[in-house]
């Protein structure tokens, strides 16, 4: 039985069964009500599964019928799949079961490269991958395929990658969120995404990792030391020191001697590519726990710039370089860095300078500030008895088989900026690190790390090889004349000659500063002398040698250059303690040799005989050009003029002796380079020569060096005759932009270390 209804006013109120005057028109009603859900109901199964002939269907269908068919299939479409995800939900929630059923995926990591390298100050570096330093917290992303609940675990697993890959530091932010001084925190929650914020540990392993999360492989990233961390043994106060001694990728090595100075332009380029690589990579066999103390690090890093210890380059001071590249040539650490990466095999050639250069580099890359050192007037200790003894004949011509010291008119190393824990208090700060193969120290060829505040105190047993680095700059030298059958008679004692303008480039300027006074106390000065017996080990009053007649006579001389081309002219300054006239007889032996002292030639003896009156006298001695001027050639190494002088008053017999280094002054050359370029458009410096010596020059080279090429490019020019001229045009195409350095070199056998250099703006 059909139950009471009611409907609006005007419509038929009927109960029980209807009354039969009604019943034609439910029918007409009835058969239109039937047919509209029969369309309802095919257009819903249309919507929800597509029918080729929908379409045909639709298109039969009369327009006021689609649109409220349309209408209604949507709404009951998205009822429908409400009513089925709410009802999904409640079963979840009823069971209890949503996350166990459900299991945690990592869908994505985001390591937010460019954020993190802009905070940690590794945004030059030219690397796909993400470069950090420890101590610093970094952020990163990570997307799930669902919300994070705190029955999770979201795990952060560290590898550290090398010959012994292996898990260092897992965390978790939803229990252990601490490990081995790292941390890590949910710093963001949003739905699915999560930002989660993590600090490595101040003392951290450095090198490259993997980061995997949960089972999600991240990739790999690199870890440094840190100067802006307070708590990292490698952290420099100074904002200003550590854009110099960590970000600056160019600067200047100086070269010479103690009387002419000179600059040599130098890219360090520790952001380039491969050479971070190629650093980690010379330090894989390193421990773990080695590769947390910048000691450790330093230490081994200067091992393997030497290739006598299996690592990147070859030292050659014989002046053949026909097998590779002259020292000379090298103007960056760049390309040395990255050929040995590629090639895992050592590079040819490099002496002292280029060897502090790399090495600089290196330390800069993974994050120990460090800077190129030059110490003018070098000693070479072989003895190690903190003296340097040069033994001589009666015409000043140096004895080899007894002179096994040597001084150097220059030497290069690297001082790196470290706390020395392994040390006492007051060891902190600059310690000289030197890659040149010199001396072996603990079974390779090494020096350093040696604290310069030991090496100023004369505390020579200070780990480590600080005896060898404070002869270098503070041992006294002793010349001896050794006549036939005669023995041998002490012609000076020299305190205050070795170790002079002791040089770096000055922080934020292109200018050289003198830290002399960081390594030792002021020539004569009793903390001085002092520093000197504590490392020699004898009392202050103890014997040592002492000149005869209390040094009656004493010689210096004040010439320090020879224009090349020019006659060898030398100015003596004799001073006695009387004005009576006397008769002094003079040898002066000059030799041709490297900045190493290494001697090449004899360049002949000069022998005068003066009279002398007064207190001070002057005397000239003088020697052709033809002298030295067609033995330039004969080693492919720029040479410098050594003279020992003997003067002995024939009155008196009273000796005295000196010696000097004299360097060439080469002809300039003019080079013509603008102030803009553009990325990938050719750049054209005009270069122009003119050869004023009396020879011809061989093997002429100008050579272009910038970090805005992809490469040192180079143009090789043959010979050029005396009194002919070169002009040529030099073109290259920029790859970088920025305001970058332009380092031109002209080099020829004869003539070395020439260049000129100018910023250029390339956009």
């Amino acid at each position: 039985m059909l139950q009471n209804q009611c409907v609006a006013p005007g419509s038929s109120c009927v109960g029980g069964m209807a009354a039969r005057p009604m019943a034609a028109p439910f029918s007409e009603l009835g058969g239109m009500i039937w047919k509209t859900i029969k369309v309802l109901l095919f257009l819903i199964d249309m919507v929800l599964k597509p029918h080729p002939l929908a379409a045909t269907a639709r298109s039969h269908l009369p327009q006021d019928h689609i649109k409220r068919a349309t209408s209604c299939s949507e709404n009951n479409s998205r009822s429908a799949i409400g009513i089925r995800l709410e009802s999904d939900r409640a079963a979840e929630r009823g069971s209890g079961t949503m996350d166990t059923r459900k299991a945690l995926v990592v869908y994505s990591v985001n390591m937010e490269k460019k954020e993190n390298a802009a905070a940690h100050h590794t945004l030059d570096f030219q690397t796909t991958k993400l470069v950090l330093r420890r101590g610093q917290l970094f952020n990163m992303k990570v997307i799930l395929n669902r919300p994070l609940h705190p029955q999770d675990e979201l795990k952060l697993t560290f590898f550290v990658r090398g010959s012994k890959e292996s898990s260092l530091v897992e965390l978790n932010p939803m229990t252990s969120f601490r490990s081995k001084g790292w941390q890590v925190k949910i710093a963001k929650q949003s739905g699915e995404e999560v930002k989660l914020t993590v600090i490595s540990a101040a003392d951290a392993m450095v090198g490259r990792y993997k980061l995997r999360v949960n089972d999600y492989k991240v990739g790999e990233f690199f870890l440094l030391f840190n100067p802006w961390c307070a708590d990292d043994n490698v952290y420099m106060p100074s904002e200003e020191d550590r854009a110099e001694y960590v970000l600056n990728d160019s600067g200047y090595i100086y070269m010479g001697f103690a009387k002419q100075i000179k600059e040599k332009p130098w890219t360090f380029g520790q952001f380039e590519k491969h050479v971070l690589s190629c650093c980690f990579s010379l330090l894989e066999q390193l421990e773990h726990v080695d590769m947390q103390s910048p000691v450790n690090v330093s230490r081994n890093i200067c091992t393997m710039m030497c290739a006598a210890n299996n690592g990147v380059l070859v030292g050659n001071w014989s002046g053949d370089y026909s097998n590779g590249t002259a020292p000379y040539v090298w103007a960056s650490s760049v390309p040395i860095l990255q050929q040995h990466y590629f090639t895992k095999l050592p590079v040819c050639f490099g002496q002292c300078w280029v060897f502090s250069g790399i090495l600089t580099t290196a330390l800069r890359a993974v994050g120990i500030p460090a800077r190129s050192v030059t110490n003018f007037e070098s000693a070479h200790d072989t003895e190690k008895n903190l003296t340097v003894d040069i033994y001589l004949d009666e015409s000043g011509k140096t004895i080899a088989h007894l002179t096994k010291d040597s001084v150097w008119n220059f030497h290069v190393w690297t001082d790196a900026w470290m706390k020395r824990r392994d040390l006492p208090q007051g060891n902190d700060g600059w310690q000289v690190l030197d890659a040149t193969p010199q001396e072996i120290s603990e079974g390779s060829f090494r020096t350093g790390p040696s604290p310069l505040s030991a090496i100023r105190q004369g505390a020579v047993q200070t780990q480590y090889d600080t005896k060898f680095v404070f002869t270098e700059v503070n041992g006294d030298k002793f010349i001896w004349l050794v006549k036939q059958n005669k023995g041998k008679v002490l012609l000076a004692v020299e305190t205050a000659s070795i170790g002079k303008h002791i040089s770096t480039k000055m922080v934020g300027e292109n200018r050289r500063e003198d830290v002399t006074l960081q390594y030792k106390f002021p020539e004569g000065s009793p903390e001085e002398r002092k520093a000197m017996d504590r490392a020699s080990g004898k009392r202050p009053d103890e014997n040592k040698p002492t000149l005869p007649h209390n040094s009656f006579l004493q010689i210096h001389v004040r010439q320090n250059s020879v224009e090349l081309g020019y006659p060898i002219t030398l100015t003596l300054v004799l001073k006695r303690k009387t004005h009576t006239p006397q008769n002094v007889s003079i040898s002066c032996s000059l030799d041709l040799q490297t900045y190493t002292g290494n001697k090449k030639t004899n360049l002949g003896v000069i022998q005068k005989s003066v009279q002398i009156q007064g207190q001070e006298s002057e005397v000239a001695l003088s020697m052709d050009a033809n002298s030295y001027i067609y033995k330039l050639g004969m080693v492919d190494d720029e040479v410098v003029i050594k003279g020992f002088i003997i003067a002995e008053i024939t009155e008196t017999g009273d000796k005295a002796a000196t010696d000097t280094t004299l360097c060439f002054l080469y002809p300039a050359f003019s080079v013509e380079m603008p102030s803009t370029g553009k990325i990938n458009m050719p750049l054209s410096f005009n270069c122009s020569f003119k050869n004023t010596l009396p020879i011809p020059l061989t093997n002429i080279r100008f050579s272009v060096e910038s970090l805005a090429l992809s490469k040192m490019q180079s143009w090789k020019q043959g010979t050029l005759s005396p009194g002919m001229s070169l002009n040529f045009q030099m073109k290259f195409t920029p790859v970088r932009t920025g305001a970058k350095k332009f380092i031109v070199k002209f080099t020829s056998r004869e003539v070395k270390e020439v260049d000129a250099e100018k910023i250029i703006l390339i956009t």
